[in-house]
């Protein structure tokens, strides 16, 4: 299992990687593999056999596919991409903060 701050449906940049420089939004946390899919980054293009009894029109379907947690960075509202703090509230839940500004980071909801 590997420990992240980035969650579902947080907004990352990607800073390594052939999508060097995209931003898009977390669709899934793979903690297991250590991995995330980000959408409209690393798309795929994939071959699709039709099924008429499920609907699936033939062709050339395109997807994500997962980045690894170490290519993305998250995205502060006010500074762009930057590292994150833990920080423990005064009512004792944890919270995420920006490195450079202070300010939290909240989730789009």
């Amino acid at each position: 299992m590997t420990k992240t701050d980035i969650r579902k449906e947080d907004t990352v940049a990607v800073i390594a990687g052939r999508d060097r420089g995209k931003q898009g939004r977390v669709l899934s946390v793979d903690r297991k593999h250590g991995r995330v899919l980000v959408e409209h980054v690393m798309m795929m293009k994939k071959h699709v056999r039709p099924n008429p009894q499920k609907q699936i029109k033939g062709g050339v379907a395109e997807s994500e596919s997962p980045v690894s947690l170490s290519n993305v960075m998250l995205i502060c509202a006010t500074c762009g991409p930057t590292r994150t703090a833990r920080q423990i509230d005064a009512d004792g839940r944890r919270s995420r903060s920006c490195r450079k500004c202070g300010s939290p980071i909240e989730r789009k909801s």
